[in-house]
């Protein structure tokens, strides 16, 4: 008979183990959290004068002045989330009526989300959903003048607010409007190329300061991790080499200090699955291989779904074999799809899952987004196709891009853009802007925030809200 702590299994006993001895094996781990891209460090190497050009941009905020608003520019993994948020736990060490309030723009894409969450932060009780735009800036521009305070807004990732241009215009109108008080943008970054589209009005008004943060080298992300593994790892847990190997890897994926840490702790997971306790070269080299994976899994799971429907498309049609596959005139040996027959099967993918179709013109910018996600190449048709058009090739295996897509519809994407839609009574005048391209004034968004978005989770933003 089986005793107590036993799985009875005919013709054998197996011993169930307790938590302790689960415990006791990953003791090769001190403190897997700071290893995770979200910590935030007493001490980010190389990254000093980055933070006091920061701090020194928002400090007149605390001596009753309007911070000038700021924009940071890197590419992922370079430091600029976590410098800002290492100068916001500072800020908010001091006694000041003043306040910094970080959103993450992936989450919060829109104007009416956006200020929804401020007024949800600070001022609790006026947050009544199902209220107007306009019923919010009201509440944002009193409570900032009440207490003549300033508010620093940081917008990580700003690039994928979709109305970016009417936000920037009404920050910037509050401004005007405000008898005491002020409020600045913090703006973060992957992308340069976000600028063309800002009109003339918010590029003025947003770039009063530009800070560049460069990406680290491979001796500078071997400095950032021996630090991180002195305080996760145990002593003389990770050789030096594999180190050594992580820190080379992370410098050609554009000196990515995520990609470093999530590699030495992947690489240590590994390691305690085959109940060892050194992490070497090879174990770098199977966690590699793994964080992969998992970058192209997380990076096609958290596109917005008119974007996986753009890219649904190209799968399906790569898989399938579109009419023009084959072109003469490319003198790659892959195949290539016509952006109209793309286009096409994106509007059947919609019909499919019972989704609103985007125009033209969304569908091309949804294009240029994927190609900076490096999920699609594309190039402009030469001789051999009558008229001019975009190519497009997939970037990685179709069968393994559509049964990603697949799954995620299958199993319920949740759109965020329904969700604010529904709240807002999904205001037509919006919702025809949108769809046009045009913009919408905020008086017209009392009775809805916005009926629908763009939202661009990059390829590159490998963790959700990451702040290395």
């Amino acid at each position: 008979m089986a005793r107590f702590g036993e799985i009875f299994i005919p013709g054998c006993s197996l011993m169930v183990g307790s938590f302790k001895e689960i415990l006791a094996e990953s003791s090769i781990f001190l403190d897997r959290n700071v290893l995770l891209p979200h910590y935030i460090p007493a001490h980010l190497p190389h990254r000093e004068k980055y933070i006091e050009k920061v701090m020194r941009s928002v400090s007149p905020a605390l001596q009753g002045a309007k911070p000038r608003n700021l924009f940071i520019y890197g590419k992922v993994g370079t430091g600029k989330t976590c410098c800002v948020k290492h100068v916001m736990q500072k800020f908010e060490q001091m006694e000041s009526s003043s306040k910094m309030t970080y959103i993450n723009c992936r989450v919060y894409n829109s104007r009416y989300k956006i200020f929804q969450k401020i007024v949800k932060d600070y001022i609790p009780e006026q947050d009544k959903p199902g209220f107007g735009l306009q019923y919010f800036y009201e509440n944002i521009v009193k409570w900032v003048e009440q207490e003549k305070r300033h508010l620093i807004v940081v917008l990580d990732e700003i690039d994928v607010v979709h109305d970016l241009n009417e936000l920037v215009y009404n920050f910037t109108r509050a401004n005007d409007d405000l008898k005491a008080g002020g409020i600045s943008i913090l703006g973060i970054s992957n992308k340069l190329s976000f600028k063309e589209r800002l009109d003339n009005r918010s590029k003025s008004a947003l770039y009063e300061t530009e800070l560049v943060f460069p990406p680290y080298n491979a001796n500078q992300l071997q400095e950032i991790l021996i630090e991180r593994v002195k305080m996760g790892y145990a002593n003389s847990s990770v050789d030096e080499a594999a180190l050594n190997l992580a820190s080379a890897v992370a410098a050609q994926e554009t000196g990515d200090a995520r990609y470093a840490l999530k590699l030495i702790l992947r690489a240590g997971e590994l390691v305690l699955d085959s109940g060892r306790r050194i992490v070497t070269e090879s174990d770098v080299e199977q966690a590699r291989k793994s964080v992969d994976e998992d970058v192209i899994t997380d990076a096609i799971s958290t596109l917005p779904e008119h974007q996986q429907m753009v890219l649904y498309s190209v799968a399906n049609l790569a898989i399938t074999g579109g009419r023009y596959s084959k072109l003469a005139a490319i003198e790659d040996d892959g195949n290539y799809l016509m952006s109209g027959e793309v286009y096409e099967g994106y509007l059947s993918s919609c019909s499919k899952y019972r989704k609103r179709a985007r125009s033209m013109r969304w569908f091309q910018e949804y294009l240029g987004e994927l190609e900076v996600f490096g999920l699609i190449s594309m190039l402009e048709s030469g001789q051999g196709v009558r008229g001019r058009s975009r190519l497009i090739k997939i970037g990685y295996s179709p069968e393994r891009v559509k049964g990603i897509i697949e799954k995620n519809f299958n199993g319920g994407y949740r759109n965020e853009d329904s969700k604010d839609a529904g709240n807002n009574g999904g205001n037509a005048v919006l919702a025809a802007n949108e769809h046009n391209g045009g913009s919408a004034e905020m008086a017209k968004g009392n009775n809805g925030g916005n009926g629908g978005s763009i939202n661009a989770a990059s390829l590159e933003n490998r963790n959700n809200g990451g702040a290395v």
